[in-house]
């Protein structure tokens, strides 16, 4: 019967922990909720606290109220007595009418095609730059652009010329009211 006392006596040592009486029970259920609600607490404050400002530190400033306050748009006045500033034909093709002559998008006729350029130079520069400038087909009024009336006709004789026309460039703006004095 001996060795039936000292197996009994090995399966209540086997299933002891470390946990022995009531208080070291308290004390650890206790750490299991407090110690990873304080990580958590000091993980937030660290993640959050590093990008916020103090208090009326930069909120004032002159650059930040200057910030908070510029205008949605401005307006932009050309001088059209400076053909130096004003765009080349090419100029203005590369930044408002590739985007559908270079492709032959919605049925824009191509920048080098003799063939669709031909009918449309028939009627002449005037004919062409009218179309431009009003609108025609699925084209918007000056092509959707922001250049002057003088930038989109030389727009219109750099492409005309590049599809078989014999174009003379547009005189800038100043040069025909001064030579008409």
């Amino acid at each position: 019967m001996s060795g039936t006392h000292d197996h009994a006596h090995d399966h209540d040592e086997a299933h002891e922990g470390p946990i022995k009486t009531p208080k070291q029970l308290i004390w650890a259920v206790g750490f299991a909720f407090v110690v990873p609600v304080i990580v958590i607490i000091m993980l937030a404050n660290y993640v959050s606290t590093a990008t916020k400002p103090a208090a009326g530190s930069v909120g004032l400033e002159e650059q930040a109220t200057a910030a908070r306050i510029q205008p949605v748009g401005s307006i932009e006045i050309k001088d059209l007595n400076d053909a130096a500033a004003m765009k080349t034909g090419e100029q203005v093709f590369q930044a408002q009418c590739s985007a559908c002559h270079a492709t032959g998008a919605a049925g824009a006729p191509k920048l080098g095609d003799a063939a669709a350029w031909g009918p449309r130079v028939k009627g002449g520069v005037e004919a062409l730059l009218t179309s431009a400038l009003k609108g025609k087909g699925n084209m918007g009024a000056q092509g959707g652009g922001d250049f002057s009336d003088f930038e989109i006709q030389r727009a219109v004789v750099y492409m005309a010329n590049q599809g078989g026309a014999k174009f003379d460039e547009p005189k800038a703006p100043a040069a025909a009211a001064s030579a008409a004095k």
